[in-house]
């Protein structure tokens, strides 16, 4: 195929170097961002690590400027690409972008393209491409998918990956790879850049951007001194010594307002979206008067409001807002002052993300205020700041070898300007993810988008891909080259409503699931509003204002965070110097009468020491276990655990988890102190991985990894050319797929890639494995109870949830609590006494 080949035109001379440019800022270059220009003028690619708000973006962003604008190609196309992983970091990143160019590349102009882009604005860039271009993975991928992709992006020089470290461990990430190495297939020299600022292995990192040919020769630049930061936590007035998850949450309003009060903007982080709704009400209802100058701001919400937002925060009249992960990352707000971690951030890397949003700015400190809603949740405190002390964050690791994404890329390919198997198969093998990907997999795969496979080759629609005369793999049908383009991406959101006042207004969307729980008449709490349900009609949930009854908060799915297991070692560190009998740091001071209690009444778990606590009451015999693994692990070991013992003598157990531990309940009696090593012994990951699919509902949860993959590789699509599909209709599909596949075609790729992700991703097999190893290393204390511990009491909440409604648990916990602190209280003789009255019983 002929293919134009740019040439090279004269460009305005730049009117200054980025050193004067930076210096008629104000600022003086800092020695990292010298060394990044160093490395682009001669040509490297590479990664650069620095703490947010150090001066990343323009150690890379001034050193692309001062090589390629003097002399750039006169192709109609871009010449340089900048990559972030959100649309809605798109705006405030294309403005810093902007600010240098009239002095280092004047006549460029600088454009964005994501998928809120309007449509005159992509017809307006058409006409006249932009010379630097801030875009997406998603709408990268869009480009690559054009028909004259090989010659609008010939000329691309260099292209930027913000935040790597939020897309290196998804497939997001992978699609990334996927289209660096098409660029570099057009473009040889392509220079490559990644910016990053909670990494722990660089190499690692830097290999999966720029693939294995490529990172040997990468240059890695850290910058040298570390941003100041300051990591305090907001203590409670009291605390319970039987703590449960949440119980300090309402406590903790007035300790929080009056912080906000000190201060000129700050920053609320919550790990989910409901706990955002609550607490922004929270906010508002402790201080009215500060209706206007306090915002909320997450995921789903609509673009507007968020922009709003996020402009309210820039111009410095908002007080305050409450957020998740939508504010994570690269978003510059300088007048930011505090940041207020509400609960556990449950890892250190998320930690220090949210914790640079304040000081955003070259030697400016960032601040952090971690705000316990669990009294457990201050040892974490304590240990997060240990372990950033420490210098300890958790590893990204990349994924590999997804088949639903290459599926996808092979028709991305075959639309722009298609592509020769051998060829294209190398091109794949250049990127870190498919470096080791079989011929059987790679055959598998073009079969697939040939003709659906041995099950689907009957039906004309999953012909996608086609070899033409030459041999050159194309689309040749339009309807499913539309289809595909409206597709791409590997974000698969889950199944969403609108929300909409009854006068047209849009709001932002509700999880079908807890749209389907409401009736008409009901309230809910969303967007900061009191909402009543008037009723749920095509796709969209109408409303309107309302006041007067307690409403609803909406729960998405995935809301909780597990530990980390980088933080979990940093806890269990912290309860070894408190066995010790020392309270280093205000957090451990605070926790002193609670950690003293668990102490008398059992032990406290240390790295070397595995805590096993067994109670025998009316309900029949307890087990509480501790092995600080994080939610996601006990999960499965509790499950796994129940299936050995059962495979002893024919059982039924209650279950329960959260961060520290799990809990199982048998109405029968378990020797748990004689049986419990024996069941615990870790077998090989082999036998380990077929003992946990048969311990759980495994098939159920493959499914629903499956509708994902199927939406990735094209099977089931969630908007064709015209028409709109609603959730429920995706999801009889995905599992109409799943079943025909289970059926004629066993071995089908995607079916195996299901249940890997089950077992790596939800599972998380090898870190269950890794646990069990670590467990059979410690000495374990057997200790049996007469009442539940303050580290076994939020554990029997967790189980006490899921039996009763949220009132009548509330009245049962706060008996209990009674019960257990007047036990704590009881005069050391008395104590005595009924120990002894214990065990002669």
């Amino acid at each position: 195929m002929s293919r134009s080949r740019p040439t090279r035109a004269a460009a305005s001379a730049p009117t200054a170097t980025a050193e004067d440019w930076m210096r008629a800022q104000g600022w003086s270059p800092l020695a990292f961002q010298r060394e990044t220009w160093a490395a682009i003028q001669a040509g490297r690619s590479g990664l650069v690590h620095a703490t947010t708000g150090a001066g990343k973006t323009y150690a890379v962003w001034l050193g692309l400027l001062q090589r390629h604008a003097p002399a750039f190609f006169a192709a109609d196309g871009p010449r340089l690409l900048w990559i972030t992983p959100l649309r809605a970091l798109a705006s405030d990143t294309a403005a810093a972008l902007q600010a240098p160019l009239p002095a280092l590349a004047p006549g460029w102009r600088l454009g964005v393209r994501t998928g809120d882009t309007p449509d005159a604005e992509r017809a307006a860039q058409q006409r006249r491409w932009p010379k630097a271009l801030v875009t997406t993975p998603e709408s990268l991928s869009l480009l690559i998918a054009r028909a004259d992709a090989p010659a609008l992006l010939a000329g691309v020089a260099a292209v930027v990956v913000d935040e790597w470290h939020e897309l290196l461990p998804s497939k997001r990430g992978v699609q990334v790879q996927l289209a660096l190495a098409r660029l570099r297939g057009w473009q040889p020299k392509l220079q490559v850049w990644g910016l990053s600022a909670t990494l722990a292995h660089l190499d690692e990192a830097a290999a999966a951007l720029l693939g294995p040919a490529c990172a040997p020769g990468a240059a890695l630049v850290r910058a040298g001194q570390p941003k100041p930061l300051v990591i305090d936590t907001l203590l409670p007035a009291r605390l319970e010594r039987f703590p449960w998850a949440g119980h300090l949450g309402g406590s903790m309003v007035p300790a929080v307002v009056a912080e906000i009060g000190a201060c000129r903007s700050a920053l609320l982080f919550t790990n989910t979206r409901s706990q955002t709704e609550w607490w922004y009400q929270a906010l508002l209802s402790a201080r009215p008067d500060w209706a206007g100058q306090i915002a909320l701001h997450h995921g789903s919400l609509d673009p507007q409001v968020r922009r709003w937002v996020e402009q309210g925060l820039k111009d410095g009249t908002l007080r305050a807002v409450v957020c998740t992960s939508s504010l994570d990352l690269g978003v510059d707000f300088a007048p930011v002052e505090r940041v207020l971690q509400i609960g556990s951030p449950k890892g250190v890397a998320r930690l220090l993300q949210r914790a640079g949003r304040s000081g955003h700015g070259p030697g400016q400190a960032s601040r952090v205020t971690l705000v316990p809603t669990h009294a457990l949740e201050l040892v974490e405190a304590a240990a997060a700041r240990d372990a950033v002390q420490a210098g300890r964050i958790e590893p990204r690791t990349p994924l590999r070898a997804p088949l639903d994404v290459l599926v996808q890329h092979l028709v991305t390919v075959a639309l722009g300007g298609g592509f020769r198997p051998e060829a294209l198969l190398a091109e794949v093998r250049s990127t870190h993810a498919y470096a080791d990907l079989s011929d059987e997999d790679w055959r598998w795969c073009l079969d697939f988008v040939r003709h659906g496979g041995p099950s689907l080759q009957a039906y004309p629609e999953y012909r996608r891909v086609q070899p033409d005369e030459a041999g050159v793999w194309r689309v040749p049908d339009g309807r499913q080259a539309r289809r595909h383009r409206l597709n791409i991406g590997t974000i698969v959101a889950d199944a969403q409503l609108e929300v909409r006042f009854l006068q047209g207004a849009r709001l932002g969307v509700v999880e079908e699931g807890f749209a389907a729980r409401l009736r008409p008449g009901d309230r809910f709490l969303f967007a900061g509003r009191t909402l009543e349900l008037v009723r749920l009609r095509d796709l969209t949930v109408w409303v309107r204002d309302a006041r007067g009854q307690q409403p609803r908060v909406p729960r998405w799915q995935g809301g909780r965070m597990a530990l980390s297991t980088t933080l979990a070692d940093a806890v269990l560190a912290r309860l070894a110097t408190a066995a010790r009998g020392e309270a280093d740091g205000p957090e451990l001071a605070a926790l002193q009468p609670l950690l003293a209690l668990q102490a008398r009444w059992s032990h406290l778990p240390t790295p070397e020491r595995l805590l096993v606590e067994v109670l025998h009451d009316r309900e029949g015999c307890h087990l509480f276990l501790y092995p600080f693994a994080g939610r996601d692990v006990h999960l499965g070991l509790a499950g796994w655990l129940a299936w050995r013992a059962a495979q002893a003598q024919p059982r039924t157990f209650s279950m329960a988890v959260n961060d520290y531990g799990l809990t199982l309940l048998s109405a029968q009696p378990v020797d748990w102190a004689a049986e419990l090593p024996r069941w615990l012994q870790p077998p090989d990951l082999d036998t380990l991985t077929a003992e946990l699919l048969a311990s759980l509902n495994a098939t159920e949860l493959a499914q629903r990894r499956f509708r994902e993959i199927a939406r990735v590789a094209g099977l089931v699509v969630q908007a064709h050319p015209g028409e709109r599909r609603s959730p429920r209709q995706l999801q009889a599909s995905a599992a109409l797929f799943w079943d025909v596949l289970a059926r004629h075609d066993p071995d089908n790729r995607l079916l195996h890639q299901a249940r890997a992700e089950v077992l790596a991703q939800e599972l998380e097999v090898q870190r269950l494995h890794a646990t069990l190893l670590r467990m059979a290393r410690q000495s374990w204390q057997v200790q049996p109870l007469r009442r539940p511990t303050p580290l076994a009491f939020p554990l029997l909440v967790e189980r006490l949830r899921e039996r009763v409604s949220s009132e009548t648990l509330s009245a049962r916990l706060q008996r209990l609590v009674a019960q257990l602190e007047r036990a704590a209280d009881a005069p050391a003789s008395r104590r005595r006494r009924a120990a002894a009255s214990g065990a002669a019983a």
